[in-house]
């Protein structure tokens, strides 16, 4: 039995990048047990992968504790390969036949082309998501089969990544409008624990029937089943807009100060719309200083770009 030790990202948009190749390796080994060391937030994303040995959760410590933690736990065992996306020191320090660290492209490349590049695969390896039968049920459940449902997130880690709520519910309520390409439709919103504000806005606009507000209300594992449901997903750059990708959902992702060609969402069937501004000017102006504006980076980004970009999104991914 080969013992593999994959050590992936804090964020969970960046751990549902790197899982292609996380699953590259449970397709390819299948004599091999897992050991994955992740941020608290990710970990809900790993508990149903096959031949699981162990979640090692690093929650942040001052001065890097959590990876003398990491290693603490790790080095008196003998690894067949070690896999390192944060390329850290600690994987140097591993009794390994054989480590993979991530090095970073000096060309701006989608993250998942960039992750496949750890294990020199030929192909970028999509994205994927492992989701436990309780959690299809409960989603299921959550999301019938007998509607139509439009799924949005209006929330993100940062303000700066945020299109106002007022043009989410502007957007929403076109779409799903008599006539619209979602006519009747019913929309499930979707966000963390302290997202609710963000949500506010459609709950003023649209009536209370016609929401299934999940914000804060599911853990990831349900939330990575309920997105595999929707006819489209709609949201900010996020986590969750790429779960929604990863689960071969029609995805829209609204982007504004994110450089698309590294976090664009992944797959045939999502799309990005973005205001006037162009990923360079906003750029020029902020540098790496954009993660700290306290105000909307997506203001330019109007209604109608978003409803003929989804509208667009429609008719390419029609069932």
């Amino acid at each position: 039995m080969e013992r593999v030790l994959f050590i992936t990202s804090t964020r969970i948009g960046d751990a549902v990048i790197n899982s292609g190749i996380l699953n590259h390796l449970v397709e390819t080994r299948p004599n091999a047990r897992f050991i994955i060391a992740c941020g608290p937030l990710a970990e809900p994303l790993f508990r149903a992968l096959p031949r699981l040995d162990e979640i090692i959760v690093m929650a942040k410590k001052k001065r890097g504790g959590h990876w003398i933690d990491l290693w603490t736990r790790t080095v008196a065992k003998r690894w067949d390969l070690v896999v390192d996306i944060r390329g850290s020191a600690t994987s140097y320090v591993l009794w390994t036949k054989k480590r993979r660290i991530h090095q970073r492209s000096s060309t701006p490349i989608n993250k998942v082309v960039e992750a496949s590049q750890i294990l020199r695969l030929e192909k970028p390896a999509d994205p994927v998501l492992w989701v436990s039968d309780e959690a299809r049920n409960k989603a299921a459940e959550l999301l019938p089969d007998n509607e139509t449902w439009l799924a949005v997130c209006p929330s993100a880690s940062a303000p700066y990544k945020v299109w106002p709520g007022e043009r989410f519910a502007e957007l929403v309520k076109r779409l799903t409008a008599q006539g619209g390409p979602l006519s009747g439709a019913k929309i499930a919103i979707f966000g963390g624990p302290g997202d609710k504000a963000a949500a506010e806005p459609l709950h003023a606009a649209l009536p209370a029937e016609q929401l299934l507000d999940l914000t804060g209300a599911l853990d990831l594992d349900t939330v990575a089943a309920a997105l595999h449901r929707p006819r489209v997903y709609i949201g900010n750059d996020s986590g969750l807009m790429h779960i929604a990708a990863a689960a071969g959902t029609p995805t829209l992702g609204l982007m504004g100060p994110t450089d698309t060609r590294l976090y664009g969402p992944w797959g045939d069937k999502t799309a990005v719309v973005r205001g006037e501004t162009s990923f360079e000017e906003h750029y020029a102006r902020f540098k790496d200083e954009r993660r700290f504006q306290k105000e909307s980076l997506l203001l330019d980004l109007s209604v109608e770009a978003a409803y003929e970009a989804t509208k667009t999104l429609l008719e390419r991914t029609s069932r």
